[in-house]
C-alpha cells in the first residue's frame, strides 16, 4: 500500500508526507480543501454545535488502525480568511485525522506539529531554491 495524495494541493504535500512520516503513516488516501467562511462555519455549527468560523477542521474516516481495504484516512477543511499560516493548518488537520487531539493529549499534538514544522523550515532552509519564496508566500492573515 502507499500514501494517495492526489487530493492534496501542490502546496501542501510536502507538509502532509512530513506529517505523516513523522506519525508513522505509510498507506492511505486523504485530501485536503480550502474553503471559504461560509462553509466552515456551516460544517463547525454542524460538526461541533459551534455556530463561527474556524481555521481548521479535520473529517476523520478509518484512522490509522487496520483496515479490510484501502484506507482513507479522512478530509481536512481549511479556512484561509481564519487561518494564519495554511502549511501549520494543514498539519494540525492532518494530525488530527492520525487521531491526535490537543484537547485531551497533554501536548503530546502540538509537541509534534512544532517538530514537522521545524523539520519543514529546516528543509527549505538547506534546499537549492533556499531564498525562494518558501511558507511565507502561502501565510494569510486571520481576522
Amino acid at each position: 500500500m502507499t500514501l494517495d495524495l492526489s487530493d492534496v494541493p501542490d502546496e501542501f504535500r510536502a507538509a502532509t508526507a512530513a506529517t505523516l512520516g513523522r506519525v508513522g503513516v505509510d498507506d492511505g488516501h486523504l485530501s485536503v480543501e480550502l474553503v471559504d467562511e461560509a462553509r466552515i462555519r456551516a460544517l463547525n455549527r454542524e460538526h461541533r454545535d459551534n455556530d463561527e468560523p474556524t481555521d481548521v477542521l479535520s473529517f476523520p474516516v478509518d484512522g490509522i488502525g487496520a483496515v479490510a481495504g484501502p484506507r482513507e484516512l479522512g478530509d481536512v477543511l481549511i479556512c484561509p480568511g481564519y487561518t494564519e499560516d495554511l502549511i501549520e493548518a494543514t498539519v494540525h488537520g492532518v494530525l488530527h485525522l492520525c487521531g491526535f487531539d490537543h484537547e485531551t493529549d497533554g501536548g503530546e499534538m502540538l509537541a509534534l506539529q512544532a517538530a514537522v514544522i521545524a523539520g519543514l523550515d529546516s528543509a527549505a532552509a538547506n534546499s537549492p531554491s533556499a531564498g525562494a519564496p518558501g511558507r511565507d508566500a502561502e501565510e494569510v492573515t486571520g481576522e
